[in-house]
């Protein structure tokens, strides 16, 4: 083995000793340099090492504001969704994706993304289908659904007293659509007794209970109070009406057999608030 070793030194050592062996060495090292070099180089550009850019705080600009902001410092805005929120203005930043320099001490470099969350005014909600059902459960089911609702009453052999149409401003409304909250749906309601004529009633500024006596002696017997921020039956009945469907006017009659929908203010003075 050992005799193997020195012959191996026997013959290389001369060869290390020639200007070949040291040019080919020298274009190695060389080459390796410029490697790593031009590498380092690369990634420093590919990179913007160095640079650091302080993010601004975001949250409660407007959406085009804040979309100015960030172009104006070679970065890149994505509008990840939006969130209901009536109190706000609508687009307004409630949420930034990177936190601001400020809070988080963090820089970024041109290009990077900043994700925005904006606010909306409106919510939508799915419109169900009312039709072939009571009048009593479809408004049970658009008050739960922040939907408010009128009726009208159409003559019919059938089907007293129950839904016959849903009509959004004015066009029918399929099952799934979607509706902004607070949108006005309109019942079309089969009736077949309309019952002798009375004088509308204008109950504005009464209470339940004083409302209801005028209802019994007229002989309504088809009416529904609404009062959203009645807590108690205490609330409800010191509330007072500030909206009465059909709409008061002097002179006017309507059919011992007319839906009245009230809403209510839990102690309110009957004026609209």
């Amino acid at each position: 083995m050992l005799d193997k070793i020195k012959n191996i030194l026997r013959l290389t050592i001369p060869f290390i000793r020639t200007k070949l062996f040291w040019k080919h060495f020298g274009l190695v090292i060389l080459f390796y340099l410029v490697v790593v070099f031009g590498t380092i180089l690369y990634l420093d550009f590919a990179t913007n090492h160095g640079q650091k850019i302080r993010v601004p705080n975001f949250v409660g600009m407007s959406g085009e504001a804040a979309k100015n902001k960030i172009e104006e410092l070679d970065l890149t805005y994505q509008i990840l969704d939006s969130i209901y929120d009536p109190s706000l203005p609508e687009g307004t930043v409630i949420e930034q994706l990177v936190e601001p320099t400020s809070a988080s001490w963090v820089y970024v470099k041109s290009g990077r993304i900043i994700g925005l969350r904006l606010s909306k005014r409106t919510q939508l909600v799915e419109m169900p289908s009312l039709f072939h059902k009571q009048i009593q459960f479809a408004q049970s089911i658009l008050e739960q659904r922040g939907l408010r609702f009128i009726i009208q009453y159409k003559p019919t052999a059938e089907a007293n007293g129950s839904v016959l149409d849903q009509r959004y401003k004015g066009r029918r409304i399929k099952e799934g659509e979607r509706l902004p909250i607070g949108a006005v749906v309109t019942l079309i309601v089969g009736q077949n007794d309309e019952g002798e004529p009375i004088p509308l009633p204008n109950l504005i500024g009464l209470t339940m209970a004083e409302a209801g006596y005028i209802f019994d002696t007229l002989g309504v017997s088809s009416y529904s109070f609404i009062c959203p921020d009645c807590l108690n039956s205490q609330d409800s009945s010191s509330a007072r009406i500030f909206s009465q469907s059909p709409e008061y006017i002097e002179g006017t009659t309507v059919f011992k057999s007319t839906q009245f929908i009230l809403s209510m203010q839990k102690g309110g003075d009957g004026q609209n608030p």
